[in-house]
C-alpha cells in the first residue's frame, strides 16, 4: 500500500478507532481505564465489545481470540467465532463484554512451575484494556492476563504490569518532592530484533536446525565476516521483499517498525522500532518476531531467532533500550547541563544502585541455554553486569562522589567539523557508544544488551522496573518533609553516599577484556556464566523480599518461574543431545564412513594396476579419517552415557548444573571432531549443506 499513513494502525482498535466507533462516554469512561487504571464497568465492557466486533467483521474478522503469554515465553491462543446460531436455522454474529474481559483456556498444559497439576485445568484470562486489540490473520486478538484458579499469574504480563504499578507509585513520591503534580508515570522500551534468514530447502536438510533452531555441528565457512562487509550492506532482493512485506504488516498492526539493515554476521538482519510503554513493547516484539517466522516462508527463507544458531560468527541479541517518562518527559533526559538537572540526578543514581544491588537478578532474566553460547563470546557483553555513563556523566559521578562538584566544568557540546566545505557541521553526543557494555547509557535511555533474540522481555523489564521502584522508595522515605534549599542539600548528600556504595558497578572499559573480568571479581561484581550457576538467584531471600515489597510476585508465583526456567534449559539440552547423537551415528558416521571406503576401494584399484604409484597422501587422508571417525565415535559414546546418567537426575537444580558442566563439554568434543571430518570429506559425500552454503546463499 502507497500511503502509509492509511496503513498504520489500520488493523488496531486504538485510541483513534476508538474515538470513532464508541459514545462519547463510553469512550472517556475507557480512557480513564487505560490511562488512570479505574475499573472497568461491565456495561462499558459491553459498548466496547459490539464496537470492537463490528469494527472487527468489517476487517474481515470471523474469531476473536484472548491473546496472552505463558510462562513458555512465546504467545498463546484459543480462537472463538462471533456466530450464535439462532432456534430458527440462522445464525447472527454476536460478542458480549463478559467475552470480552474474561476468558477460560485449559491451564493444565501450559507450565506452571508446580502450581498448577494436570487435574487442575481452570484457568482465566483477563483483558488487559491498555495493550490495544488487533487483526491478525481474521482474527480480533485481544490482550490479556493469564492467571490460575487460585489466583496466581501464570503468565509473562500480569508481574509486567505490576512492576509498572510499583515503579509509577514510587517516582510520584519522587517527583511530589520537586513540586510536580501526579502523573502518569511509565517505563518505555524500545527493543531492537536480531535474526538470521537462511533458505528454507537448506533448513529442510538441517536435522539439528529443525529440532533445535540452531546448528550442533558445522565448520567455520571459508569467508565469515571478517571483512566486515555485510554489516549495513546492500540487501538481498529477496531478503529486501520479506523486509518490505514485514514492515506492510507490522505498520496495518500499529508495530512502529523504524528501522531494518544487514547486520555483522552473513546472513543475519535487525529490525527495531520506535519505543513505547514497556507493556505495550513486548507485545509488539512478540508479534514481530511471530511475523517474521510467519512471513519468511512466502520468499523461500526461514527466520532464525535463536542467540547462536552458527558457531564462529555472531550470534543475535535483542536490545532494550529502556527509560522513564512522566507524561512527555523523559527522566532520564540530562539536559543541557546534567550537574545542575537534580531531578535527573535523583533518576539515575536510582538506576545505578538498582543494577548494582539486583545484578544477579538480571543476569538470570536474560538466562537460557541459547543465551549462554553468546555472552561473553567477544560478540554481545559478558555475563557480568556492569553500566556504562560516557565520560560527561562518568565526570560528574565522580565529582559528587569526591564532593568536588563546583569544581566541575560542564561539558559543552562541540561542533564536529569533517574538514569539507559542502558537508555540514554537527553536534557532538554527550556520550560514545560501548557495544561491549551490558548496561550503556546512550543519551536519555539505557541499553540493556543482554538479552537474547528469542526472549520474551517481560522478565528483565519486570526486574528493572521493580528494582528501580526500590531505589526510588528509599530515597522518597529518607527525604519526604523536607524543601528548600534542606531538601536540595539533603538529595545531594544522598545521591553522594548512594554513588560511593554503588560505584562498583560502573565500568566504562572493554568488557571483553581478561582485564575486565579479574578487575570485577575484585569489586565483588557476580560473573555468572551458565543458566545453571544464574538460576538460583531468583529465590535467594533478597529476591523474594524485593517482588514481594512491591506486590510483583508472591514467593509461589516466584518459585514456579524458577522451576519452569530450569525445566526448559534441562528439556533443552535433553533435545540437543539427542539430536546430536542421533545425527552422529546415523548421518555424520555413516557418511564419513562411506567417503573412507570410497578412498581405500580408490587405493586399492590404482595398486592393482600401478603397484609403484605415489600413495602416501591419500593414505595419509584415508589414516586421518579413521583416526577421526575413532574419536568421534569415542566422544559419541562418552556422551551417550553421561546424558543417560543426567537425564535422569531428579532435582532440576542439581541436572541443570550437570547438564552444564558434563554434558554440554562432550557435546563440544563430539561436535569438535565431527567438524574436523567436514574438512577431510569429499564434498559429495557430505550429508548436509555447510555453512558455505548455508550463510551464503543468493
Amino acid at each position: 500500500m502507497s500511503n502509509i499513513s492509511e496503513l498504520y494502525g489500520s488493523m488496531v482498535f486504538n485510541e483513534h478507532t476508538m474515538q470513532e466507533r464508541l459514545p462519547s462516554a463510553t469512550y472517556k469512561s475507557l480512557l480513564k481505564t487505560i490511562r488512570d487504571g479505574e475499573p472497568l464497568d461491565l456495561e462499558v465492557a459491553n459498548v466496547v465489545a459490539h464496537a470492537m466486533k463490528e469494527w472487527a467483521i468489517e476487517k474481515g474478522a470471523t474469531h476473536y481470540t484472548h491473546w496472552f503469554q505463558p510462562l513458555s515465553g512465546i504467545t498463546s491462543e484459543k480462537h472463538d467465532s462471533f456466530l450464535d446460531p439462532c432456534p430458527d436455522g440462522r445464525a447472527i454474529m454476536s460478542f458480549s463484554g463478559k467475552e470480552l474481559i474474561q476468558g477460560e483456556p485449559d491451564a493444565s498444559s501450559f507450565p506452571s512451575g508446580g502450581l498448577r497439576a494436570t487435574f487442575e485445568a481452570r484457568g482465566y484470562t483477563a483483558w488487559d484494556p491498555t495493550s490495544y486489540a488487533f487483526i491478525k490473520d481474521e482474527v480480533l486478538c485481544i490482550p490479556t492476563a493469564f492467571c490460575s484458579y487460585t489466583g496466581e499469574a501464570l503468565d509473562k504480563k500480569t508481574p509486567l504490569l505490576r512492576s509498572m504499578s510499583a515503579v509509577e507509585d514510587q517516582a510520584n513520591r519522587v517527583l511530589a518532592l520537586f513540586g510536580e503534580p501526579h502523573q502518569r508515570v511509565t517505563t518505555t522500551v524500545g527493543s531492537e530484533q536480531e535474526y538470521f534468514l537462511i533458505s528454507e530447502k537448506d533448513y529442510a536438510a538441517r536435522q539439528d536446525l529443525i529440532l533445535t533452531g540452531r546448528t550442533l555441528f558445522g565448520y567455520p565457512p571459508c569467508k565469515g565476516q571478517e571483512l566486515e562487509e555485510h554489516y549495513f550492506g546492500a540487501i538481498r532482493p529477496t531478503v529486501n521483499e520479506f523486509m518490505k512485506t514485514l514492515d506492510d504488516e507490522l505498520w496495518a498492526l500499529g508495530v512502529s517498525a523504524k528501522t531494518k539493515h544487514n547486520e555483522v554476521a552473513p546472513a543475519q538482519h535487525e529490525l527495531a522500532p520506535i519505543y513505547t510503554n514497556v507493556n505495550r513493547a513486548v507485545d509488539e516484539n512478540l508479534l514481530t518476531m511471530e511475523k517474521m517466522r510467519l512471513l519468511a516462508s512466502r520468499y523461500g527463507l526461514v527466520c532464525l531467532q535463536h542467540e547462536k544458531p552458527f558457531e564462529g560468527i555472531n550470534g543475535s541479541g535483542k536490545h532494550n533500550n529502556w527509560s522513564v517518562s512522566a507524561g512527555k518527559t523523559n527522566l532520564l533526559d540530562p539536559g543541557d547541563t546534567p550537574m545542575d538537572n537534580l531531578r535527573f540526578l535523583v533518576f539515575l543514581t536510582g538506576v545505578i544502585q538498582a543494577v548494582d544491588d539486583y545484578q544477579e537478578l538480571l543476569r538470570m532474566s536474560v538466562a537460557s541455554a541459547g543465551n549462554d553460547h553468546r555472552l561473553g563470546a567477544n560478540e554481545a557483553p559478558p555475563a557480568i553486569v556492569s553500566i556504562f555513563l560516557g565520560d560527561e556523566l562518568d565526570a560528574i559521578v565522580e565529582a559528587l562522589i569526591t564532593g568536588q562538584e563546583g569544581a566541575y566544568n560542564n561539558v559543552e557540546k562541540v561542533a564536529m567539523d569533517l574538514g569539507v566545505a559542502v558537508l555540514p557541521n554537527f553536534l557532538k553526543d554527550n556520550t560514545d557508544r560501548n557495544r561491549t557494555s551490558p548496561f550503556a547509557f546512550t543519551g536519555n535511555k539505557f541499553e540493556f544488551r543482554m538479552p537474547g533474540s528469542s526472549l520474551n522481555l517481560s522478565d528483565c523489564n519486570m526486574i528493572l522496573n521493580t528494582a528501580m521502584a526500590k531505589s526510588l522508595k528509599e530515597f522518597a522515605d529518607a527525604l519526604e518533609g523536607k524543601s528548600g534549599q534542606e531538601f536540595e542539600a539533603a538529595a545531594i548528600e544522598y545521591i553522594r553516599e548512594s554513588l560511593i556504595k554503588h560505584q562498583r558497578i560502573i565500568f566504562n572499559g572493554n568488557g571483553y577484556s581478561q582485564e575486565w573480568e579479574e578487575e570485577a571479581a575484585k569489586r565483588g561484581l557476580a560473573n555468572k556464566k551458565t543458566t545453571a550457576d544464574s538460576l538460583p538467584c531468583f529465590i535467594e531471600k533478597k529476591s523474594i523480599e524485593l517482588f514481594e515489597a512491591f506486590e510483583v510476585l508472591s514467593e509461589a508465583e516466584i518459585k514456579s518461574r524458577y522451576e519452569v526456567k530450569l525445566e526448559k534449559y534441562n528439556k533443552t539440552l535433553n533435545i540437543e543431545a539427542r539430536v546430536m547423537k542421533r545425527m552422529a551415528r546415523r548421518t555424520f558416521l555413516p557418511a564419513i564412513n562411506e567417503y573412507a571406503a570410497s578412498l581405500a576401494a580408490t587405493i586399492t584399484a590404482i595398486k592393482a594396476v600401478s603397484p609403484d604409484a605415489p600413495l602416501a597422501h591419500q593414505e595419509a587422508q584415508l589414516k586421518r579419517l579413521l583416526s577421526g571417525i575413532d574419536e568421534a565415535a569415542g566422544h559419541l559414546e562418552a556422551l551417550d552415557e553421561t546424558h543417560h546418567r543426567v537425564r535422569d537426575i531428579e532435582n532440576e537444580q542439581e541436572k541443570a548444573s550437570a547438564y552444564a558442566e558434563e554434558v554440554i563439554p562432550l557435546m563440544q568434543k563430539l561436535r569438535h571432531a565431527i567438524d574436523g571430518l567436514e574438512r577431510l570429506t569429499d564434498r559429495a559425500h557430505w550429508p548436509v549443506p555447510t555453512y558455505n552454503d548455508i550463510l551464503f546463499y543468493t
